[in-house]
């Protein structure tokens, strides 16, 4: 799973992607109807998963996530981003 950051306004994006930063270039290229208005993003959050599976409902839950949790999540030893 992967959180992206908005550059414009600070909003955060949750999503699934076996490879995030292919992803996150399709974000910055407006190939997503839901981020493509909040352009420039920042891959702020990286976690993988044993399996789709895993990582989808992983995703689900981020999604509940307040603007705080998402935050503290970035800090947490689970963000694997700076490994990519």
């Amino acid at each position: 799973v992967y959180i992206i950051q908005s550059r414009a306004d600070g909003s955060f994006y949750k999503g699934f992607s076996e490879d995030p930063l292919r992803r996150l270039v399709q974000h910055n290229n407006g190939e997503s109807h839901y981020t493509s208005a909040k352009i420039p993003w920042t891959l702020v959050y990286v976690e993988l998963l044993p399996t789709k599976k895993d990582a989808l409902i992983r995703e689900k839950a981020l999604k509940k996530y307040s603007h705080m949790q998402i935050k503290n999540l970035i800090l947490s030893d689970k963000n694997i981003v700076t490994q990519l």
